[in-house]
């Protein structure tokens, strides 16, 4: 079966990056038919932060991204915390010292910086003198019985042949030996494992087909081969993701300010928004000759997509080499239209309502104008202009507290508008709104402000000014139409006569 994992650090919240990597493994496995899991790797406990599990679960959570098995949920490959698969790592490492793939090192760390200093000043490239490699079993295991601390490294001088798989994204890659440090640590003298000894295991004994990680693995990828090879495993499949960037093109990072997941949440983004968005970056023109001449496209940086649209077009070969910049533009524009595609669904806008009713309560404390029916019936007034379901009180205070007529846009309108006129206008209005046999709907009051202003020889804009002033002391805004609407007759009465009494004072 088709199985990739995701596998964080647990070092703090999860970031877009990272959910973009949880994200493009979650749609490759649904796409292949298979499943993927979630594993927890904190063999590193100094930099594992307390509650951080526990965040990353619900960042996937709310983002919709259930995984297969994994902390929670339980499933054939458990456990899922690398630090309690201790016992395997040491059966490995026992593995390769049997086979001289590697070989334990006593030196401290003193005397391995001294070396560093000393080979760099030599020009030599290596990091280490492999000073510990030739030590007879008979001294290795009596400093090991002497209590003497000691890391297993790999010996990279009695590495095994082997092939380098094609990356299903980078294609054939260059060998990398160079940049890797001599003789890699494989465990520590803590006796837990580096990441790449509990990587290459745990994707074997999980029987995991293909691994979807960030490109910063790329220079680990010949060790992790070397791993496999020396192992006699065979590899899964590698795709390395191009990382993501900030609009100046620096690189997304936790300690560079607001790229956690959850912080888009308590903002008010819609998690298929988010999906949608990161999804986008990157996904770009189908790079393969097979998918060129399938005239297969990529959909562009902007197409509004449902998750399960995306597993369905979701294709390895159409991810690019580059870096992607995320725009934070274009995720206004496709959170817009996830929420106007929410409230096309049956009782989505009740939903979008009772989701941002704290909020307004909050925002508007002495208000009765709170309930979810009537922030559903602002919803669909201000729809067009929602970027951010948050942004609703900001957008429409009016439809909750009386206008403010004191705040310098409301009074520069107002000293452009005629006294006398202004005083006819509104009154006339209210004595039509008074009528009893008026039909409470936009159309039939977008019809009533129609025949007004004609009536009363009018040009529109004006017309239109002074009532928008009465009702929102704002220049813009929805219809007018549909403000009267959702305040309803007696509000929309009561905040014409409100308008005419802050004339007079």
């Amino acid at each position: 079966m088709v199985l990739l994992r995701f596998a964080p650090s647990p070092t703090g919240a999860l970031h877009l990056g990272g959910l973009r990597t949880a994200l493009y493994n979650y749609l490759y496995a649904r796409k292949l038919g298979g499943k993927w899991i979630l594993r927890i790797e904190d063999t590193d406990a100094t930099r594992t932060v307390p509650g951080a599990v526990d965040g990353i679960r619900e960042a996937l959570e709310w983002a919709g991204l259930e995984y297969d098995s994994g902390p929670g949920k339980h499933g054939p490959h458990a456990p899922y915390f690398q630090s309690e698969r201790l016992d395997l790592y040491h059966s490995y490492s026992n593995k390769l010292l049997e086979s001289g793939h590697a070989y334990r090192c006593f030196c401290s760390p003193d005397t391995l910086a001294t070396t560093r200093e000393r080979l760099a000043r030599m020009g030599s490239n290596s990091t280490y003198d492999k000073a510990c490699l030739n030590l007879t079993d008979e001294e290795v295991a009596r400093r090991v019985r002497a209590g003497e601390k000691s890391v297993i490294r790999m010996n990279d001088s009695a590495l095994p042949s082997r092939s380098s798989p094609s990356d299903l994204i980078f294609g054939n890659l260059r060998d990398a030996h160079a940049s890797l440090p001599t003789d890699p640590v494989l465990l520590k003298s803590d006796l837990f494992p580096t990441y790449h000894l509990a990587s290459v295991v745990d994707d074997h004994e999980m029987g995991i087909t293909h691994v979807l990680r960030g490109e910063e693995w790329l220079p680990s990828l010949p060790l992790h081969l070397d791993l496999y090879a020396s192992l006699s495993l065979t590899p899964p499949q590698f795709a390395h993701l191009p990382l993501l960037l900030n609009l100046d093109g620096s690189k997304m990072s936790k300690r560079k300010g607001d790229v956690q997941v959850m912080d888009y949440k308590r903002r008010g983004w819609e998690p298929a928004a988010i999906l949608n968005w990161l999804a986008l970056a990157g996904w770009g023109r189908s790079h393969t000759t097979e998918a060129i001449s399938s005239s297969k496209q990529a959909p562009d940086s902007t197409t509004v997509m449902s998750l399960q649209e995306m597993i369905q077009e979701f294709d390895l070969s159409s991810v690019t080499h580059r870096r992607s910049v995320l725009d934070p533009q274009k995720l206004e524009y496709i959170n817009k239209h996830h929420l106007m595609r929410t409230m096309s669904t049956n009782d989505g806008t009740s939903v979008l309502a009772d989701r941002v009713r704290a909020l307004v309560k909050k925002s508007f404390p002495h208000s009765p104008f709170t309930t979810v029916q009537y922030i559903e019936d602002v919803i669909l007034v201000i729809q067009g202009r929602m970027v951010n379901l948050n942004d609703l009180p900001v957008l429409a205070s009016y439809f909750f507290i009386e206008p403010d007529y004191t705040t310098a846009e409301a009074l520069t309108m107002r000293n452009r508008l005629p006294d006398e006129l202004y005083v006819a206008v509104v009154r006339d209005l209210r004595d039509q709104l008074l009528i009893g046999d008026l039909v409470w709907r936009p159309a039939e009051l977008a019809n009533l402000l129609h025949r007004e202003y004609q009536r009363l020889n009018l040009k529109q804009k004006m017309y239109m000014t002074i009532l928008r002033h009465a009702f929102t002391g704002s220049k813009t805004g929805p219809s007018l139409a549909e403000i009267i609407w959702a305040l309803g007759r007696d509000r929309s009465i009561a905040r014409l006569e409100t308008a005419q009494r802050s004339l007079s004072e």
